[in-house]
């Protein structure tokens, strides 16, 4: 065990995920991808091709599926010394189609291995050595056990000093929506860094009257990055706002994985001691290029792609 620690951590649940070559459904594809994805870790890679030093943890089954996920993490440079794998409980597996053009997903998640992390399972000094802890309302809405994990990990930062920074990533096929209000409005409370989308908001706020959305949002100690506000992102800092155009991107071929696209991108500039403006150009230049490929974070861009795109002239600002 190294006392020290990465400086950003996040966890929570990776699973294995299947796909139909191209535009097929399920039931009529004979070959699948393998590949997967999780909020929290396509965040982790993200992070580390972009020079952060980050650390991703969580519960993964003992079986080839959770050694597919460590062994890419690694070979991505995420640190992984703190995963447990269980020999009790599988990993988590998702299967993803467009059907009619639309994408579904299908989960098969219930009793997973990440489902039944318990706070006791947290190395506290791993993540007070840490700088940012990075959390998503995904891992909460997995059971109650993941969720008194969320709580026990970000009392533990504050507790710290280390900074919070939370996606509330709602999902409403996994609780109701009054269950993640309960769970995620005091979540939002105790972040540092708040990066949730409009659509999120509206449902969280049971309201889609911006004025009313920015009042609730300016009680926060949080620094809000609220994403797709028409075509731009809007930042809320000490009381004073401002819009940042989306980076364009030459052509959508797979939107999932943008949002932890965008994440990463902003939290690896607050590390690299960016203002939050700048760390929002540097993540919408992340998300634009994540959805110009397939799979959850293969598109993922290194460092010296983005740093380009953000000095040359193709930022236009309007």
């Amino acid at each position: 065990m190294h006392e020290n620690s990465p400086q950003i951590i996040t966890f929570g649940e990776s699973m294995a995920l299947f796909m139909p070559q191209e535009h097929r459904s399920i039931e009529r594809a004979s070959l699948l991808e393998q590949g997967f994805g999780g909020a929290e870790s396509n965040v982790a890679i993200g992070l580390a091709r972009l020079g952060a030093s980050v650390g991703w943890f969580g519960a993964l089954g003992d079986d080839p599926f959770g050694k597919l996920i460590l062994k890419t993490l690694r070979g991505e440079g995420v640190d992984i010394s703190r995963v447990r794998l269980s020999g009790a409980a599988p990993t988590g597996m998702m299967f993803r189609e467009h059907v009619a053009g639309r994408l579904a997903v299908h989960y098969f998640r219930k009793h997973s291995a990440a489902s039944q992390m318990r706070p006791e399972d947290l190395d506290e000094n791993y993540i007070r050595n840490a700088k940012l802890l990075h959390v998503t309302g995904i891992t909460t809405a997995l059971s109650d056990s993941c969720r008194q994990t969320v709580r026990k990990a970000v009392e533990i930062a504050k507790d710290a000093g280390v900074k919070i920074s939370f996606d509330p990533n709602l999902r409403l096929k996994l609780w109701s929506i009054e269950e993640a209000r309960e769970t995620l409005l005091p979540l939002i409370e105790d972040a540092d860094y708040f990066l949730p989308g409009w659509d999120e908001l509206k449902l969280l706020y049971d309201t889609d009257d911006y004025k009313l959305v920015k009042a609730k949002l300016e009680k926060l100690k949080a620094i809000s990055i609220i994403k797709g506000v028409g075509d731009s992102t809007v930042i809320l800092d000490d009381g004073k706002e401002t819009e940042v155009p989306f980076y364009p991107a030459e052509q959508v071929v797979d939107t999932v994985g943008a949002g932890d696209g965008f994440c990463a991108g902003f939290l690896a500039g607050i590390m690299k001691g960016m203002e939050p403006i700048e760390a929002v150009r540097l993540a919408s230049i992340n998300g634009s290029l994540v959805v110009q490929m397939r799979g959850d974070w293969e598109a993922l861009p290194a460092w010296d792609v983005v740093e380009q795109r953000m000095s040359s002239k193709a930022w236009v600002e309007r």
